[in-house]
């Protein structure tokens, strides 16, 4: 248990650090975001382009990892839609939300550096795999549900259509498609390239943590718990256990990088779930859902890990 600790500690310690700054007013909101937007569209690009460039691209992608993952967050996905809708008779729009909530992790901020400190190099590139289901499949699909609920079903093409744009314009998108591009066509990368390359992605795991401990300040966990609970129940249990049993029935997925997927599975929401929160009317609940999810995580992931551990898929 001390080895898990000393694994996850660490990580919460820098979210804790950019909490203090952020309370102490070392740094302001504004500046923190500048520190986000790096990470955004400098760090994580840097680190996805890095990831495909270092190995073939058939041993990069692996369409059982893909189709694994997806399943298993799609899933998720329309579980807490029926959940919401169905059963507690919530608008399309706020069951879109808390479903997104459940089934789309911060992969760039928390579950890359975790599962880096875990297992090791693999993480990148888990990373890269898991920014294509997350920003093709899970995010757009919530998004549109919920544009349809804001407009009771009129205008879809219109949201098809901006969401597309959006996705065009994503940093990380784009990096994974200037990996891809440099993978497969052979370019070499000029040695002073590379090198920036490889510091970029080394800050960006560190500078992440900061921006998500920096963001939590401020937030307020009160009141609201139920529709809290439910999605924080479903992000940290239900998601890494849709994973696991999505994974358990794909052959052939190493065993590291099922733990990979776990890992990813069982961090906290994408940092900008508040912001999409609130343009739905969800925002306090979805700002506080945040805050519970990321202060729970630190108990959960550490029991995660420890639970690998007993069944040998991680060897600490």
């Amino acid at each position: 248990m001390l080895a898990i600790l000393a694994i996850t500690t660490p990580i919460f310690l820098l979210i804790g650090i950019g909490y203090i700054a952020r309370w102490s007013g070392v740094i302001q909101r504004e500046q923190l975001q500048g520190v986000g937007i790096f990470v955004l569209y400098c760090a994580l690009p840097a680190l996805v382009i890095r990831a495909l460039t270092q190995q073939p691209l058939g041993e990069i992608f692996q369409p059982s990892y893909l189709l694994a993952y997806g399943l298993g967050s799609i899933a998720v996905l329309g579980a807490g839609l029926v959940l919401c809708l169905k059963l507690q008779r919530q608008p399309l729009n706020a069951s879109a939300m808390q479903a997104l909530g459940m089934a789309a992790s911060n992969s760039g901020f928390v579950g890359y550096p975790v599962a880096a400190m875990v297992i090791g190099s693999p993480a990148a590139v888990l990373l890269a795999l898991n920014m294509l289901v997350e920003n093709l499949l899970v995010i757009p699909t919530a998004l549109i549900l919920a544009e349809m609920g804001n407009q009771h079903g009129s205008n879809v093409w219109h949201t098809l259509r901006q969401t597309a744009r959006s996705l065009a314009k994503n940093p990380i998108l784009i990096g994974l498609t200037v990996g891809i591009v440099i993978a497969s066509t052979g370019i070499v990368i000029p040695t002073p390239i590379d090198k920036a390359i490889h510091m970029l992605a080394e800050a960006a795991g560190p500078a992440a943590l900061f921006v998500i401990g920096g963001s939590l300040f401020g937030l307020r966990a009160q009141g609201m718990m139920k529709d809290v609970g439910q999605i924080v129940v479903g992000k940290l249990l239900i998601h890494p256990l849709a994973i696991l049993v999505a994974f358990l029935l794909m052959p052939n997925i190493e065993p590291i990088y099922m733990a990979g997927a776990l890992l990813f599975a069982a961090s906290p929401m994408i940092s900008i779930y508040p912001l999409f929160g609130q343009r739905y009317h969800l925002g306090d609940v979805s700002a506080t859902a945040m805050l519970v999810a990321t202060i729970a995580s630190f108990f959960t992931l550490s029991l995660l890990i420890w639970l690998m551990t007993l069944s040998s898929i991680l060897n600490i």
